[in-house]
């Protein structure tokens, strides 16, 4: 029997999944590949100050509607690492590497995605799941490191960033204004990626109404449901239809012959 494939996405946020790689998620499940989530919070500090009530309720609601959303994508399992949103580059970096290592052991995937090094738009959660994604994919592969279930050792044959392309970025701030996040006094702000340095394409633009169904799904995250259907559908290609990727790295394949397949060299 052939190992089936699996991709595992590892972000921090619910929505993430949906607004990220939802088109992807998608496009690959109807393809018969298993697909898995790790996301790192619950969103508990999505939502406005003046009405938060509170982070438990906050992260029930939250929790909900990632579940609706990825019973939309066809995503097999979600897991929760349980951080508090917006102060993962605080936690414990063992524990939090360790808990990943884990669900990648557990889980045997093929390909996993997270976030870039800038973490989209600066986002220190975006970041810090990155780095410890990196870091735990690198322990999942080593006999002497031993995670919490005491898992046998599995090596990630790909890893990918999820990236923004300097158009995606140009249409989304025309659209909804600046994407940007202050940090330590300083404003940071989206960064989109050159052409030349996105290696991977992936085309869900088929798909793209369920993903609309699936981002509808984080209604607490939308003040203005009707604007975003109205741009979606105008622009679903590129807001929601077709992702890009940079391969951080590869065990498989190399080159630059742009990839329109997450799954090339392992099929």
């Amino acid at each position: 029997m052939s190992t089936p494939l699996k991709l595992l996405c590892i972000l921090a946020h619910p929505d993430d999944e949906t607004f990220g790689t939802g088109s992807t998620l998608a496009k690959y499940h109807r393809e018969g590949v298993e697909t898995y989530l790790i996301t790192a919070t619950r969103g508990e500090r999505g939502w406005p100050a003046a009405t938060h009530p509170g982070f438990a309720e906050v992260a029930r609601i939250r929790t909900k509607e990632l579940e609706d959303a990825a019973a939309i994508l066809g995503i097999r399992q979600v897991t929760f690492l349980n951080y508090i949103d917006g102060d993962l580059d605080q936690a414990n970096r063992d524990e939090a590497i360790a808990q990943i290592v884990a669900e990648v052991r557990r889980v045997r995937p093929q390909v996993v995605i997270t976030f870039d090094p800038f973490g989209n738009y600066g986002h220190p959660d975006h970041i810090a799941i990155s780095q410890f994604t990196q870091a735990a994919l690198i322990l999942a592969a080593a006999a002497d490191y031993t995670d919490p279930a005491a898992l046998p050792p599995h090596q990630v044959a790909k890893l990918y960033y999820l990236t923004d392309s300097l158009p995606l970025k140009k249409l989304y701030q025309q659209i909804f204004g600046p994407l940007n996040f202050l940090v330590d006094d300083v404003i940071r702000e989206a960064v989109g990626w050159p052409d030349w340095a996105i290696t991977t394409r992936i085309d869900g633009d088929e798909h793209w109404e369920r993903v609309w169904w699936a981002v509808a799904c984080h209604s607490s995250q939308l003040p203005d449901l009707a604007k975003m259907e109205q741009a979606v559908r105008e622009h679903h290609t590129l807001l929601l239809g077709q992702r890009t990727y940079y391969r951080a790295y590869s065990l498989v394949n190399s080159g630059r012959e742009p990839e329109t397949d997450l799954f090339v060299g392992l099929r």
